[in-house]
């Protein structure tokens, strides 16, 4: 009994396959513009096909052991089939099909965050990293989001966060502050009353006093008004005692006394003396005299 190897290189088993291959039709290839397909079935085949191609790819980019320049390329190559895959897309739109770019789906960060996807040029669907190409030099810095600065808060934003319960307008109406309240507010009343009350004892007490003091005040008065005259009349002797002893003391003196001139003078004479002595000799003191004596000055 032949191998399985044997039986498949056998002239039958070879004649049988080429005649196979022959009956078959040959091998369709994909129109380089999508513009050039008029069938929609055939538009929506050709994007299946592109997307199977994308599948095995982004599944071959995940391997990070590739190599850097490996990895570039099949990103570059898979982002060349998204936009084959855009420009079949719009072609389905254009015959009447759906619409699959609306469900797209959106470009996530190494932490699985949708991010935008760069498009300097504004046209296409723009340039994707996937799998490991993210993680490339120079790639992973467009993922890492910058730190975010805490921004301080204006006056505005402070006052419109303001309304009546941070003035506290609002607490009595859930009824916890009431129910609180409600005790200590009795037994500050009760005290309150009880004050009051004392107060108004007292005042009574002092009304009824009052009328007593009223009504000995009257005789009173009188003697207090007689007291009153009998000092009057006291200090009025007194003060006429006082002025006649005073002209008893008066006399006159019939020596002349000096006026204020002189006696300025004498003051400044004196006052000068008490310099020279303070300050000069006795032998200067001496010299001084004789001099004023030959000069004939007697000051």
């Amino acid at each position: 009994m032949a191998r399985n190897e044997e039986k498949a290189q056998s002239m039958l088993n070879r004649f049988i396959a080429l005649k196979a291959e022959e009956k078959k039709k040959p091998k369709e290839r994909r129109p380089f513009l999508a513009s050039e397909c008029r069938d929609l079935a055939e538009a929506d085949k050709w994007r299946q096909q592109i997307m199977r191609e994308i599948g095995r790819k982004v599944a071959e980019i995940q391997n990070e052991g590739l190599g850097e320049h490996r990895l570039r390329d099949l990103n570059d190559e898979i982002n060349k089939l998204i936009r084959e895959k855009s420009h079949w897309e719009r072609r389905i739109v254009e015959l009447g099909g759906s619409n699959y770019a609306k469900h797209a789906p959106k470009m996530t960060d190494l932490e699985g965050n949708i991010v935008d996807v760069p498009n300097p040029s504004g046209r296409g669907p723009g340039y994707r990293y996937f799998g490991a190409a993210k993680k490339l030099p120079g790639v992973r810095e467009l993922f890492e989001k910058p730190p975010e600065l805490r921004k301080r808060r204006t006056r505005y934003d402070i006052y419109k966060r303001i309304d009546a319960s941070y003035y506290g307008y609002r607490d009595e109406e859930d009824g916890v502050l009431a129910r609180v309240e409600g005790p200590a507010e009795a037994k500050m009343r009760a005290e309150a009353e009880e004050e009051w009350r004392r107060v108004e004892e007292i005042r009574r007490e002092a009304r009824r006093g009052a009328k007593e003091v009223v009504s000995v005040g009257a005789a009173a008065r009188e003697v207090l008004f007689e007291e009153e005259e009998d000092v009057v009349e006291e200090e009025r002797r007194e003060m006429e005692e006082k002025k006649r002893n005073d002209k008893e003391r008066e006399f006159v003196v019939h020596v002349p006394l000096p006026d204020e001139k002189e006696i300025e003078r004498m003051v400044v004479e004196r006052k000068k003396m008490e310099l020279l002595s303070k300050y000069a000799s006795e032998g200067l003191l001496e010299e001084q005299s004789e001099a004023k004596g030959l000069l004939n000055i007697h000051r």
